[in-house]
């Protein structure tokens, strides 16, 4: 078994790994594991992404994992600069190479996730049933207009103002919405199976997590 530590930008995020991801990679020879990006000193835990922070984390955790990976949102890297993707998830392995005695390219993968975690939850807007105190036929009608108006979930964010939370928030009533509680009950109910179908970048990552385990 391939003990694979995953740097997550928030709470939320190493919630998912751990109650869904990590059952899910099981069966492929993977024991994935979620921890929270933060300073050495234990502050500012998770929402402040940097390709320094990043790469210090991964270098922290290097010997103490078979495999790392991370799991941060596109929207929220804070030195971004107009990078793509895939330019931001080269940056984090060099500067992670360029600080980490022994790195070997092959044990450690940097992924950004488009655009935010948030935009994974679109693949089944019925699931969002279980903000319950919030939920509404009206409501249900709002979201699956958001998930119908773009190719996939990964595409949700056409400006800063309409990123995947930002949206969902808006279409809650005030404070219904709890990202750290619903998210990953919401990520859950819809099942990793559903939302690699649907969001091409996180499938891609997925697979190549299962290949560390020896079956895809």
């Amino acid at each position: 078994m391939i003990r694979v530590c995953i740097i997550c930008e928030g709470a939320t995020e190493v919630e998912f790994v751990n109650r869904c991801l990590e059952p899910y990679l099981q069966p492929s020879g993977v024991s994935a594991y979620g921890t929270v990006l933060s300073a050495r000193s234990g502050r500012h835990r998770g929402g402040r992404v940097t390709v320094e922070r990043l790469a210090q984390k991964i270098s922290l955790h290097y010997s103490e994992a078979d495999r790392i990976t991370t799991l941060v949102d596109f929207y929220g890297f804070q030195d971004r600069d107009g990078r793509p993707r895939a330019q931001l998830e080269a940056d984090i392995a060099a500067a992670t190479r360029a600080i980490t005695t022994g790195y070997d390219a092959r044990y450690v993968l940097p992924y950004v996730q488009m655009h935010e975690f948030e935009g994974l939850l679109f693949t089944d807007p019925a699931n969002f049933e279980w903000a319950e105190d919030g939920w509404n036929e009206e409501v249900k009608a709002q979201l699956w207009a958001v998930a119908q108006a773009f190719p996939n979930p990964e595409d949700i964010n056409d400006s800063p103002e309409t990123a995947p939370s930002k949206r969902i928030l808006n279409i809650f009533p005030d404070g219904i919405y709890s990202k750290p509680e619903h998210g990953p009950l919401i990520a859950e109910a819809t099942g990793v199976a559903a939302i690699r179908a649907k969001c091409p970048a996180f499938n891609e990552w997925v697979g190549k997590l299962q290949a560390w385990g020896g079956t895809v």
